[in-house]
């Protein structure tokens, strides 16, 4: 069976697939043929879907990318430049959150969104890990102020940051720095043998905030549990990450309970130009 298939009837010969295919796997002997897929080229292929995209004649189709399940885009709903800046500058990190669990379905949304994250070589290799067991996201929270405890008592306690003493007396007032008693936590995670992992795993978690802001939730990237991650064995363990996923990162999200109304200053770009 032919990995890609192009209805002739359809073609217009114009080479936007074979201008665009990552692999080179599309050949079209001159202007007047009809591209074609070479020899073997099913063992390249990246299943990455680019040559179904650009074709505005819906001629090509691909047995793993389908065309019916490629939704032609819709121009009424692209962003313009002053829509696209201010919807990226009101992302904030969410450091308090309602009462209020994020349904399932929300979250599995979110995550579908995410999923469309571009990944090295389109390999998809990521894994989700979700809790939302109000206990054990406490048994996660209290492990890793265990871990950061068991840190400043070892002869390491100098390099770590300074703000590790002062989150684990909070932490023992009872004010939750770790998980900041969100009702979700969630950790993307992919193959410690795939070099690009943290690359797409962070693009991919960029993905699901900026949608779940526009779901008027909120997010908080969590990088003392992901440190903790790194040596707890016990965390390891309640996490519960696939077998041999280290590199991973993890984040929590609920609904916000403050609201904001002006969009944060930053740093003039440092841009070194050549």
């Amino acid at each position: 069976m032919t990995l890609i298939k192009i209805d002739e009837s359809k073609c217009k010969k114009d080479g936007l697939c074979v201008m665009d295919c990552p692999a080179g796997i599309i050949k079209q002997t001159n202007k007047d043929s009809v591209p074609v897929m070479i020899p073997q080229g099913d063992k390249i292929c990246l299943r990455c879907g680019h040559c179904v995209a650009v074709c505005p004649h819906g001629a090509l189709d691909h047995d793993n990318v389908p065309r019916e399940s490629s939704p032609e885009i819709e121009k009424e709903l692209s962003l313009d430049t002053a829509r696209a800046s201010q919807f990226l500058r009101t992302r904030r990190s969410i450091r308090h959150f309602r009462d209020k669990p994020v349904a399932r379905e929300t979250i599995q949304a979110l995550i579908d969104t995410a999923r469309f994250a571009p990944t090295g070589g389109n390999s998809q290799l990521l894994a989700w890990t979700v809790h939302t067991d109000k206990a054990n996201l406490k048994e996660i929270s209290d492990l890793t102020v265990a871990w950061m405890k068991m840190m400043l008592a070892s002869e390491a306690a100098k390099k770590l940051p300074p703000y590790f003493p002062r989150i684990v007396a909070a932490y023992e007032a009872g004010i939750n720095s770790i998980t900041r008693n969100a009702p979700c936590l969630l950790v993307a995670s992919a193959p410690g043998y795939y070099d690009n992992g943290m690359v797409d795993l962070s693009i991919a978690l960029s993905y699901l905030e900026l949608m779940a802001t526009a779901n008027g939730l909120g997010t908080l990237w969590l990088g003392l549990i992901t440190r903790a991650l790194k040596f707890s064995e016990p965390l390891k363990a309640l996490v519960g990450l696939p077998e041999n996923h280290t590199h991973f990162y993890a984040m929590v999200l609920g609904h916000p309970k403050l609201k904001y109304y002006r969009l944060p200053e930053r740093k003039a770009a440092n841009i070194i130009w050549k």
